[in-house]
Formats: C-alpha cells, structure tokens, sequence
C-alpha cells in the first residue's frame, strides 16, 4: 500500500477522520503540558481522580437530555470541581491525607456515575459515556475542544511563572508571595475543564491518559521543563494521529487505539528515555561522575 492511501488518504477523503484529528490535535496541545505538571507536582493520581469524578456530573447531564454536548460538559465541570474541592477540604479537616481522600471520592464518583447512566441508558449510552467516541465530533465539539485548549494555553502562560515556583519550591513561593492558593486552584481547574473536553472525545475512562501518558514520557526524555512540555504536546499529537490512521486501516476502536500508541510511546521512554530510562540507570558513568 502506497504511504500516501496509508498516511494521508484517510484524512483527505473523510471528513469525519479531519474532525477527529482536529480534535486529538487540541486535547494535546493543553491536556499533556498540564500533566507534566502534575506529574512534577506528585499529583499524578489526582488527574486520575478528578477524571473518574466527572462521570456522575455528566450522567446527571445525560439523564436530563440525553447525549447532548451542554448538559453534559456543564454537568461534569461541576462534578469534577466539587471533588477537587472536596478532596482538599477533607485532607486538611481530618487525619486522611489527599491520596486516601481522592481515592474515596474517585470510587463513589465512578461507581454513582455508572449506576446514573444505567437508569436509563442501553449499554451502548454507557460505553459511550465511558469511551467516548472520537470518530463522532461534531462542529460544537470541535469549538469546544478549541476553546478549551486556548483557554489552557492563556492560563498556562499567566500562571507559568507562580506555578513552575510553587512546583519547584512552594517554600520559598510561600515566603515572597501569597498567590499560591490561588494558583493551585486556577491549575486544578483548567486540569478538571481538560478532562471535561477529553470526555467529550474519548470517555471518561481514557482521557486521563492522554493527559498523563505523553506527560510521563516526557519527564523520561528530558529534565528541563519548558522541553518537558513541548515533547509530551508533541506526543500527544503524534498519538492522535498514529491511533487514528492505524484505527482506520485495522477497524479498532479510535480512543483506545490513542491510549495504546501514547502507551507504547510511554514504554519506549521508559527503557530508552535519556533523563530516567531503564538504560539509563544502567550505562556505565565516568570516574568521579555524579
């Protein structure tokens, strides 16, 4: 088969392919540098919670008005808020640290958004709720997908400065300024609006990962920040697209062939990456070498 029917052809004769990639392309611009710094920030697990906590937001929109893009994207924006929220109010108001309260508030959250979308849906409503169907974007998803990615980039780019300080030292932030609270709350929503267009793509269920895999990757590859999250945006496009041609050609589900490719982009970082592979740990250093 010709590299141009294999590579290019898909994307030039269906206009459904050109919107799907279109969208992965704005998930991976704004949701990978996110997750670089939540990696950074050992949070990690907290990206994990708040996108198994806007399921029950969404299926309440659902419930409502079916598998319409408004009640949905406002249903679980609400969600994933109230339990990023929530999370932290519990760990600084009794003896449970973050990760046990996340933890709790991601199962309930999984398990009352699946039990929603199962009073009245078919089994298919809920795979699409929880995978997500990237080949089905239409014009208001594709805006809100973009919206949502400028929006990421303007706050990044606002908040870059305080937010790399307060992942490197909140010490000394906390010292010279008193802006830290409020940047980890602007952070933690433009992570929780992310997973809510991510959602809209590829279900709850995967798109944590193409927030924290190209992200884990990258921390791999390299140890300077501003590389960190060039290389995970670029890993998640290269994922986007590569999992939507080899879907196309092989007839697999779209999302999770994403996941895969992020995944092997991940597995390959992880024996390979220069800044903490497997082979990296092993290679032999120079006398005196620190």
């Amino acid at each position: 088969m010709p590299l141009h029917d294999f590579l290019i052809a898909p994307f030039a004769e269906f206009a459904f392919m050109r919107r799907a990639l279109a969208g992965s392309i704005a998930l991976a611009i704004a949701g990978p540098p996110l997750g670089v710094f939540l990696i950074l920030r050992r949070m990690a697990l907290t990206g994990d919670a708040v996108g198994h906590a806007i399921l029950p937001g969404a299926a309440l929109g659902y419930l409502a008005a079916g598998l319409s893009l408004g009640p949905m994207t406002i249903g679980g924006l609400a969600a994933g808020l109230i339990v990023a929220a929530g999370s932290g109010v519990v760990a600084r108001t009794t003896i449970l640290r973050e990760d046990a309260s996340l933890a709790a508030f991601y199962l309930i959250s999984l398990a009352l958004g699946v039990t929603i979308v199962s009073l009245r849906g078919s089994n298919i409503d809920l795979l699409h709720v929880l995978f997500g169907s990237v080949l089905a974007l239409d014009d208001a998803t594709l805006i809100l997908l973009a919206s949502i990615a400028s929006l990421t980039l303007s706050g990044l780019a606002i908040l870059y400065r305080p937010l790399v300080l307060e992942t490197v030292d909140s010490g000394f932030l906390a010292s010279v300024s008193k802006s830290g609270g409020l940047v980890q709350i602007a952070f933690l929503a433009l992570v929780v609006l992310n997973l809510v267009g991510a959602f809209q793509a590829i279900g709850t269920l995967l798109a944590v990962g193409m927030m924290m895999l190209p992200a884990a990757s990258a921390r791999l590859i390299t140890a300077d920040m501003t590389a960190m999250i060039g290389i995970a945006a670029a890993q998640g496009m290269l994922a986007g697209y590569a999992g939507l041609v080899i879907s196309f050609h092989a007839g697999l589900p779209s999302g999770p062939m994403i996941i895969l490719i992020a995944g092997l982009l991940y597995l390959l970082a992880l024996v390979f990456g220069p800044a903490g592979g497997l082979l990296h740990g092993v290679k032999p250093r120079r006398h005196l070498e620190a």
